[in-house]
């Protein structure tokens, strides 16, 4: 079985800068979702909750 590399779909960058946008009120989870295009609101909750309690190494790729 071939190992392949991981690629994370979103970088650490774009991640940081929808959750301090989010912090600062520019807008709500939805809000986000659609303007830069990811699927799951779930996926920005976590990503703030993550950089809360972890700052930016919670916003790491963990693979």
């Amino acid at each position: 079985m071939e190992v392949g590399i991981f690629m994370a779909k979103y970088s650490f960058e774009f991640k940081k800068k929808d959750v301090l946008a989010y912090l600062n009120g520019e807008g709500g989870y939805r809000y986000f979702s659609k303007t830069y295009g990811v699927p799951a609101q779930r996926n920005i909750k976590q990503w703030v909750h993550n950089y809360q309690t972890f700052e930016d190494e919670g916003l790491q790729c963990s693979r």
